[in-house]
């Protein structure tokens, strides 16, 4: 793991979902640091959300893991297929999957392109999320309320609820929550609000898939450093993110993939039902 970032970032502003090329300092998803060991030879996943931040760390382990990888996207092309590189240099296959996953028409095409690539799916990582910042209730509209619910939720049971078939016995689900599941942000409502769900479903369907034989786990990560964050946040807020932890910084999207690895592999066979926080010393309940 190499050094971590500076402990602040300066003022800047993205339109959303942001990318990673107008990012200062630029993210660490693990690129020249992460080294794997086979935990995951001969699996395949699915990830949304791969083409940067959290998604495309947990990529990159992955593959280094020997897994083979599907990337579900908005329209960040550039940097999904910079992850599909990294990917592919680690000798595994990458398939890329744009479209928007508020659509329930295509939620429902992401397994299947899986399937017919893999013939499987060993890990399904639901990682895809918006969020906006909001001082007012007022300022959330019917649209923007509708549309992260659609994103944050509806595909993440989408999703589940599809793999199902095809995930064998020792499959793994992980699903992204964050330490707004029980310490909600204020300026983050409706996002705080579903990663509670998250969080919720998670624990439900992980002693409802047990007997299948198939884990559910959820990661509840803290301030990370991702082109979420400059492209939905206020300047001021971009330039003091990550500084209210214990640790006194953002975390880096490479600090969280190992959590990932762990949940996705056999290692991890009586781990289920749990929510791992990965938050710079913010504890969660």
């Amino acid at each position: 793991m190499s050094e971590p970032r500076p402990e602040s970032q300066p003022e800047q502003q993205q339109t959303p979902p942001g990318t990673l090329g107008e990012m200062d300092p630029r993210p660490d998803h693990g690129e020249e640091s992460y080294r794997g060991s086979g935990r995951l030879a001969g699996k395949a996943a699915v990830i949304t959300g791969g083409d940067s931040g959290i998604g495309r760390a947990v990529a990159i382990a992955f593959a280094r893991e020997g897994a083979d990888v599907l990337i579900a996207y908005l329209d960040e092309h550039e940097d999904a297929r910079e992850t599909a590189k990294l990917v592919e240099e680690a000798g595994r296959t990458c398939v890329l999957v744009p479209g928007d996953l508020a659509d329930r028409a295509h939620q429902k095409t992401v397994v299947p392109k899986a399937v017919e690539a893999f013939g499987k799916v060993d890990v399904l990582v639901n990682n895809a999320a918006f969020q906006m910042s909001h001082e007012s209730l007022d300022e959330i509209s019917d649209e923007e309320w509708d549309h992260t619910l659609a994103l944050n939720l509806t595909a993440m049971f989408t999703l589940c609820r599809d793999v199902l078939p095809h995930m064998p016995p020792g499959g793994s689900i992980i699903n992204s929550s964050s330490v707004n599941s029980d310490n909600p942000s204020p300026t983050l409502a409706p996002y705080a609000m579903t990663k509670a769900g998250i969080a919720n479903f998670s624990a439900s369907l992980a002693q409802l898939l047990a007997e299948k034989g198939i884990r559910v786990n959820s990661v509840a990560p803290g301030p990370v450093w991702t082109p979420l964050i400059p492209s939905t946040m206020p300047e001021e807020k971009v330039a003091s993110f990550g500084g209210n932890t214990p640790l006194g910084r953002a975390g880096q999207p490479a600090e969280l993939a190992p959590v990932y690895v762990l949940l996705a592999s056999d290692e991890a066979s009586y781990v289920s039902g749990a929510r791992v926080a990965v938050t710079g010393g913010r504890p969660i309940l």
